[in-house]
């Protein structure tokens, strides 16, 4: 594995390779910088062949394609249609990426991951899942992505939300995600933002049942400037998230219990502008992991 001095990024530069809108950059700065405090706990050295699972949008991908300089790549790989995503669709963002200055450092493959792997005898040094693991359409499909990637790369980086709140400010949005979450298991298909919720617990279980030993794990704060926790907040209280709750839960008694949900996100979301005080976004659980080698 690649033993170089870590490169220094700038959330500042990355932005403004990563946004298509010029206005866009201050707003994605927060998304960046965020991604460089992850790269910094998995130690992402120069070199590196990265494999980044659920790419999305590419801000993690940017990220990861400086830290690995000149001598390293980044495959990035996610299912989704190129026409999802908004403002800008996930082939919007690619090939806006594709074309900058760390270009040819990146190769965008959609595909499902699994299948990906499958079709490809490449070797990698670091995986990645950078809140990617709540689309998932079920806890199996960690399972089996981990369990083929426990083969394929030396380290297996993750980051997902923790579902704590060391700061009370970010404690509606723990509350806007397990709401979301209520609903979304109720349909067939989903295409919501939170899909499936795992908790760190329960990542570390399915992470352990493939065989992988856990090297490092650190729960940070986000910084002020990512504003998911804003996002999901506002979603849950929609009335379009009304209408879907009416839509997709028929009976009673199941309604009544993500409604009560709903509204104790709005009186937690209160109590926070009551004070004159922003909302947060929730606590990030990252982990570094390897296959567990016998003794």
């Amino acid at each position: 594995m690649p033993n170089a001095q870590p490169i220094v990024l700038d959330a500042s530069a990355i932005a403004s390779v990563y946004s298509i809108a010029p206005n866009s950059t201050a707003g994605d700065r927060g998304q960046i910088q965020h991604r460089i405090d992850l790269i910094e706990i998995w130690e992402i050295q120069p070199g590196e062949r990265v494999l980044e699972i659920g790419c999305g949008q590419g801000d993690c991908t940017v990220t990861l394609a400086h830290a690995v300089g000149e001598g390293g790549h980044v495959t990035a790989v996610d299912p989704a249609p190129l026409d999802y995503g908004s403002p800008y669709t996930l082939g919007q963002a690619q090939a806006h990426l594709s074309a900058s200055i760390v270009g040819s450092r990146i190769r965008f493959v959609q595909a499902e991951p699994v299948a990906f792997l499958e079709s490809t005898k490449e070797h990698y040094t670091t995986a990645v899942l950078a809140h990617c693991i709540w689309y998932f359409a079920s806890p199996k499909t960690l399972s089996d992505i981990l369990a083929t990637l426990a083969t394929r790369a030396d380290r297996i980086c993750l980051a997902e939300y923790a579902l704590t709140a060391s700061d009370p400010r970010s404690f509606p949005h723990v509350l806007a995600a397990l709401t979301q979450a209520s609903l979304e298991c109720r349909k067939a298909v989903s295409q919501s933002n939170i899909r499936t919720v795992l908790s760190p617990t329960a990542i570390r279980e399915k992470a352990a049942e493939v065989g992988l030993e856990l090297l490092k794990e650190k729960t940070i704060t986000p910084v002020e400037t990512m504003f998911d926790g804003i996002w999901e907040v506002g979603a849950v209280l929609s009335d379009r998230f009304v209408e879907e709750i009416k839509t997709h839960v028929h009976g009673e008694r199941e309604q009544a219990v993500i409604f009560a949900s709903r509204d104790s996100v709005q009186a937690n979301r209160d109590a926070v502008k009551a004070k004159g005080e922003k909302l947060r976004t929730m606590d990030v659980w990252a982990s570094l992991y390897r296959r567990k080698t016998s003794p």
